[in-house]
């Protein structure tokens, strides 16, 4: 239930039906302590967006009761108050989904309740994180994310703890200068692939937007030049919380998935294998897996960051 209350800013509380870890929940779209469209400060969690009304500054902060109170500024508060309970996974049906295939998913479920998944409903923002994470370290994607939304992206108004910045539209990531892209520290594969996405921006989101499942949404991703199963899953998490998508081509993934449920290392066809008896809800056991704090352990020395970028 979604109460909505007339004030500047526009401010509403939202009612989950079950449990919700907003932190868990939402806090897993921040890419990184700098990202420049979201942040935590004081226990509530700040969200730039961009709508078609236009930019909009979301606060969200949980109360004790569990429910979300949510404030939001800008001209496109309403459609940013409106997109709070997907945000906090009011579209994810935990209701058939059987932990009980091993014991250690039977325990992190118990003991994370509150976990669901989002959705952002903001398909080609979650394709252009997804790119530029490509075959890069964490610390590299994400500061070539802040940079370039920093530097292209829209400021947010309201008083958010320090600047956020919304996105660009697909239109200006098509319009951004080869120099910019250098300087953030993307590959120039990178950005051909987010160019071209762009340039079939608009169309490339309806047609998300009415594929039937999840794996339609996948084959219209993977029909881009530069966007393989990886890109795919990891855009299909974000924005449609999907919880069957599963990250093939991730460098770690499959590793934590073999240490967690098999005691061992695997491969991508391995973890396919060990995730089988939960098909349709395979990210949540990836999400519950991560929430249990099962990885594997580091096996040789922390990867050194060349800067090839011109100082």
């Amino acid at each position: 239930m979604l109460t909505t209350v007339r004030e500047s800013p526009l401010q509403a509380r939202y009612a989950p039906r079950g449990p919700l870890d907003l932190r868990v929940t939402v806090g897993s779209l921040q890419r990184g302590p700098g990202d420049p469209t979201q942040a935590l400060a004081g226990g509530v969690i700040w969200r730039a967006v961009r709508t078609p009304d236009g930019v909009a500054t979301l606060a969200l902060s949980q109360l004790a009761d569990g429910s979300v109170r949510t404030a939001a500024w800008g001209p496109g508060r309403e459609r940013a108050i409106a997109q709070v309970p997907a945000l906090c996974g009011a579209g994810d049906d935990v209701d058939e989904f059987d932990a009980s295939h091993h014991p250690l998913i039977a325990e992190a479920h118990r003991r994370h309740p509150g976990l669901r998944l989002t959705r952002t409903d903001a398909p080609f923002e979650a394709l252009a994180q997804a790119v530029i994470e490509q075959k890069v370290t964490v610390r590299q994607a994400f500061g070539a994310w802040r940079r370039l939304v920093a530097g292209f992206g829209e400021r947010a108004p309201g008083p958010s703890p320090r600047a956020l910045f919304a996105p660009p539209p697909a239109e200006a990531w098509r319009r951004i200068p080869s120099w910019a892209w250098h300087r953030a520290g993307l590959e120039p594969p990178q950005a051909r692939t987010l160019v071209r996405a762009a340039a079939r921006g608009a169309s490339l989101e309806r047609a998300l937007a009415t594929a039937p499942s999840g794996d339609a949404r996948g084959a219209v991703l993977t029909s881009l030049p530069g966007v393989g199963p990886w890109t795919a899953a990891e855009t299909r998490i974000r924005a449609f919380g999907d919880p069957d998508a599963v990250s093939v081509g991730d460098f770690h993934l499959a590793h934590h998935v073999g240490s967690a449920l098999a005691g061992s290392r695997t491969d991508d066809d391995g973890m396919l294998a060990l995730l089988e008896p939960w098909r349709g809800q395979r990210q949540r056991v990836i999400r519950l897996i991560l929430a249990a704090g099962v990885v594997e352990p580091r096996r040789g020395p922390r990867l050194h960051v060349e800067d090839h970028r011109a100082r």
